[in-house]
């Protein structure tokens, strides 16, 4: 009798000892602990990558823009770019179409958001848990990074530091900014940089002339330009991506009913700027060449492989008709 109530009071003693070790006091104090395991570990993250980061104030672009020709009348001649065809624009001049038509197709809560998408974050978590797919979730402001700052391989290295990157500019820069910088320097396709550029090479003409159907073809291009791109492989695949920004648009309460159906039409019927073959006043062109070169000296001819191409053209062609007033005599 004496030895079942022994036994019993170890049991109930080791019963009432799994209470304590499972009490919600215990359990909190174990979570607590585990947030802060976690906190920390996310700080030392950030801390080692911030390490040897770009400055926030070098998003801002500085050189690398394009070098126009003009006549005296004003007209353009030709434009002198290194791989990339950029020419800045000002917030101002935007249009509102094309403002609008890029935030609800890149990124919708660019206003409310302080550089980073909780909702985009969980997208491209999802991404990489179900498809091994490191991809999405980045927003314009992200993007910004990438396109200046950073490159564009796909690790989980480059995607810390642009996340820390976005936080930084969004706190340095106001949203109209930082949307200014991204449409100076989004990819449209090939060479093509930024919206200026894009209005040029598309359609010919100034950005400030776009329409609401160009406006929102070239908010579609940069996700795939080439893909996109009306002088690509498939010159109507940009009609299916327009569209989805003129459904992103009416959903968010950019444009109405009519408006969108019209702009679907109006895609249709876009008259797309035809490529120039010949050089406008080709010897000044050379002339201004030359210059450049004894200026800054021989290191700047690469700078300019399609000029230089033209100066062999032009020197082949005048040999020929040197050849050619010769034999004649």
């Amino acid at each position: 009798m004496v030895f079942k109530q022994r036994v019993n009071k170890k049991i109930s003693s080791g019963i009432y000892r799994n209470k304590r070790i499972l009490s919600p006091k215990r359990v909190f104090l174990i979570f607590a602990i585990l947030i802060l395991i976690g906190f920390l570990m996310v700080i030392s993250v950030f801390a080692w990558y911030s390490r040897n980061l770009p400055r926030p104030g070098q998003v801002v672009r500085r050189e690398g823009f394009t070098t126009r020709l003009y006549d005296y009348q004003g007209r353009s001649l030709y434009d002198i770019y290194l791989g990339e065809k950029r020419t800045p624009v000002v917030f101002e001049e935007v249009p509102q179409d094309l403002l609008d038509a890029t935030v609800a197709i890149e990124d919708k809560e660019f206003y409310e958001h302080a550089g980073f998408s909780m909702h985009g974050i969980l997208r491209a978590f999802y991404n990489i848990v179900v498809y091994r797919n490191l991809q999405g979730g980045s927003t314009l402001t992200q993007q910004l990074v990438k396109n200046v700052l950073l490159t564009s391989e796909r690790t989980l290295t480059r995607k810390i530091k642009e996340f820390i990157l976005a936080i930084q500019i969004e706190r340095k820069f106001s949203k109209n900014q930082i949307l200014e910088m991204y449409l100076n320097e989004a990819p449209y396709g090939g060479p093509v940089r930024g919206v200026v550029a894009a209005a040029e090479f598309y359609f010919d003409k100034s950005v400030a002339d776009l329409d609401l159907a160009e406006s929102v073809l070239l908010a579609g291009l940069p996700q795939k330009p080439t893909v996109y791109s009306p002088f690509g492989a498939e010159p109507t695949a940009y009609i299916g991506r327009a569209q989805a920004v003129l459904r992103r648009m009416y959903e968010d309460d950019y444009i109405d009913k009519k408006e969108q159906e019209e702009a679907v039409e109006a895609l249709k019927e876009i008259d797309f700027a035809v490529a120039k073959t010949e050089f406008l006043a080709p010897h000044f062109i050379a002339y201004v060449q030359k210059r450049l070169i004894e200026r800054f000296g021989e290191e700047m001819e690469p700078l300019y492989p399609r000029l230089s191409k033209f100066l062999e053209i032009m020197e082949r062609n005048r040999l020929i008709r040197y050849e050619n007033d010769y034999s004649n005599h």
